[in-house]
C-alpha cells in the first residue's frame, strides 16, 4: 500500500514545532514534504526588502538543517506559487497541500485563488492559523465591527478562552528516495552582492533555535524589569523577538505559555502575568494584524480619512538623506538610524523618536519612512510597521495626539541619560560627557577637544531648529483640523 503524501507550504512559518500545517500533514501517517516557494512579485508592492531577504536566507538554511536532522528534505523552488505547487503535486504524488495563513491583503487574495484551484484539481487544500493568538475576524466590538483602540481590543482578547498549549515537532516520515528536486537556497539570490550585512551577522542568529534562545535569555534576564527598562535603548531590556516572530520561527502561542510557566515559577497569580507589559506588547502585534485585516488599504492610506487632505511639502532631499544616514545633528535620532543601518533593527522607543522627527520636524510623509523601514528592518512586518508609523503621524488607530511632537534632546536625556546608546553608535561623540551629549547648544562648547580634533566636521550641526520645526508642524496639523480657520 502506497503511503499518502502531503505538501507543507512554508511561508512566514519557518519552524517545525507548533506548526499547525505541518502537524495536520502528519497526523494520518502521511509523508510530509516541506516546500518553500520564492515568488516575491506576488507580494508586490510589499515584496520583502533587503534586510528581510538577508534574514530569510539564513532562516531557510536553519530550517533545512532542522529538517535534515529529522530525515526530511526541504524543497526550495522559485516561480509562480500556484503553478509550482501543481507541479510539485504531480512530481511527488501528493494529494494534499497544507499551509499556515498570512494576512497581508495581496497574499489573502492570492491564497484564496490557489486554494480554489487546488480543490478544483481534486487536491485537499487547507490553511491554518499559525501566527496569531486569535484570528482577526474572531475579535469584534459590541457593535460587531473591528476595534480601533488598543485597550478595549486587548481587554476583549484576554476575556476569550486562552490559546491551547503549543504542539511539539510531529513524528515525521523520512523523505522518499527520488522525490521532487530542490533548488539551492543560494540560487534565490537573497544575500547582498556588497557585504553590508556584517553587522547583522554579528547581531542575530536567525532560525527556530535562535528564537528559543532569545526568549530564554529574555525571561531569565529582563522579563521582571521589562516594564521599567523597555524604553531604555542603552540597556538590554527587550526580547528582540520581533524578527523571529515575523518569520514564524517562534509563535505568540509559545510565548504566551512560556510567560505562563515563568509566572507560575515565580508564584504569580494568573492575572499578574496576563497583565504584564510584555504580554501586552504581544497584544499590540495582534492589534496590528487586526487592523491590517479589516482595513487593508492602511499601508498606503491613512486610517483617519481626514488625513487624505494633509498637504505634505515637497520632499527636501537633503533632509531625507540626512535622516536615512544618521546625519541630522540630533544624537538620539542619528544613533537609531545608524543602529538600523548596521544591524537591521532599532529599539522601539528610538523608532518612535526617529519617526516623530521625520514626520514632524522634517515634515516628510510617514509613508516615506515606512518604506525605508520596510527595506532596512529585519523585522519588517507590514501590519506592525504600518501601525507604528500611522500612530506616530497621528493618522491611524489609537494614534498619538496631533500635538505630540517628541523633542529629540529631552527624549535622549530621559531614555539615554548617560549617553551610552549614543556613544555606541556615534563614535564622533564618544568623548562628550553625558550632560552635553544630547544638547546641540552645550555640544558646541565641547566639540573641539584634543581627543576629537575633527569632530566639528565629522558630526553635523542640527539640520533644523526643533522649536521652529515643532511650531511649523503644529500649524500644519491645525490647518488640517480646522481648514476654514474658524
Amino acid at each position: 500500500m502506497l503511503r499518502k503524501k502531503s505538501l507543507v507550504w512554508h511561508r512566514l512559518d519557518l519552524r517545525t514545532a507548533d506548526n499547525p500545517a505541518l502537524w495536520a500533514a502528519t497526523q494520518d501517517g502521511s509523508e510530509a514534504i516541506p516546500v518553500f516557494i520564492w515568488a516575491p512579485t506576488e507580494e508586490s508592492p510589499w515584496a520583502p526588502g533587503s534586510a528581510s531577504r538577508w534574514w530569510l536566507h539564513h532562516s531557510l538554511q536553519r530550517l533545512a538543517e532542522d529538517y535534515k536532522r529529522l530525515g526530511v528534505h526541504l524543497i526550495i523552488r522559485q516561480g509562480p506559487s500556484l503553478e509550482t505547487l501543481q507541479s510539485l503535486v504531480r512530481e511527488s504524488g501528493a494529494d494534499a497541500v497544507y499551509w499556515n495563513r498570512r494576512y497581508e491583503p495581496g497574499v489573502i487574495s492570492r491564497d484564496a485563488i490557489i486554494k480554489d484551484r487546488l480543490k478544483s484539481d481534486g487536491i485537499t487544500a487547507e490553511s491554518f492559523n499559525g501566527s496569531l493568538l486569535w484570528e482577526p475576524w474572531e475579535i469584534r466590538n459590541q457593535a460587531g465591527g473591528p476595534f480601533q483602540v488598543f485597550t478595549p481590543f486587548w481587554r476583549h482578547c484576554l476575556s476569550k478562552n486562552p490559546p491551547l498549549p503549543p504542539s511539539p515537532v510531529p513524528q515525521l516520515v523520512r523523505s522518499s528516495p527520488g522525490g521532487p528536486k530542490s533548488e539551492s537556497i543560494a540560487s534565490l539570490g537573497l544575500l547582498p552582492s556588497i557585504r553590508w550585512d556584517v553587522g547583522m551577522e554579528a547581531a542575530w542568529t536567525p532560525g527556530e533555535a535562535g528564537a528559543a534562545a532569545n526568549l530564554g535569555v529574555f525571561l531569565e534576564n529582563a522579563f521582571l524589569r521589562y516594564g521599567e527598562e523597555r524604553n531604555r535603548p542603552d540597556r538590554v531590556g527587550t526580547s528582540r523577538l520581533s524578527p523571529h516572530l515575523h518569520f514564524g520561527e517562534i509563535t505568540p502561542r509559545q510565548i504566551w505559555h512560556a510567560l505562563k510557566n515563568a509566572g507560575e515559577t515565580l508564584g504569580w497569580p494568573e492575572t499578574q502575568w496576563r497583565q504584564s507589559q510584555f504580554l501586552a506588547e504581544v497584544g499590540w502585534r495582534e492589534f496590528a494584524f487586526h487592523l491590517l485585516y479589516h482595513f487593508p488599504n492602511c499601508p498606503e492610506r491613512p486610517l483617519r480619512k481626514e488625513w487624505d487632505n494633509f498637504e505634505w511639502p515637497p520632499l527636501n532631499q537633503a533632509h531625507w538623506e540626512a535622516w536615512k544616514r544618521g546625519r541630522t545633528g540630533f544624537p538620539i535620532v542619528d544613533a537609531g538610524m545608524r543602529e538600523l543601518w548596521a544591524t537591521g533593527w532599532m529599539h522601539n522607543r528610538v523608532r518612535m523618536i526617529v519617526a516623530s522627527f521625520l514626520i514632524k520636524d522634517l515634515m516628510i510623509s510617514w509613508t516615506e519612512g515606512a518604506r525605508w523601514f520596510w527595506d532596512t528592518l529585519v523585522d519588517a512586518d507590514l501590519a506592525a510597521n504600518t501601525l507604528g508609523w500611522q500612530w506616530t503621524a497621528g493618522c491611524g488607530a489609537d494614534a498619538a495626539p496631533y500635538f505630540r511632537v517628541f523633542n529629540p534632546e529631552s527624549q535622549g536625556e530621559k531614555f539615554d541619560p548617560r549617553g551610552e546608546y549614543v556613544r555606541r553608535w556615534i563614535p564622533e561623540l564618544r568623548h562628550l560627557p553625558a550632560e552635553s551629549i544630547h544638547s546641540p547648544t552645550m555640544r558646541k562648547n565641547e566639540i573641539f577637544t584634543p581627543t576629537a580634533p575633527n569632530a566639528k566636521t565629522a558630526y553635523p550641526d542640527p539640520i533644523v531648529d526643533h522649536a521652529l520645526a515643532r511650531n511649523r508642524a503644529l500649524a500644519a496639523y491645525t490647518r488640517l483640523r480646522n481648514p476654514a480657520g474658524v
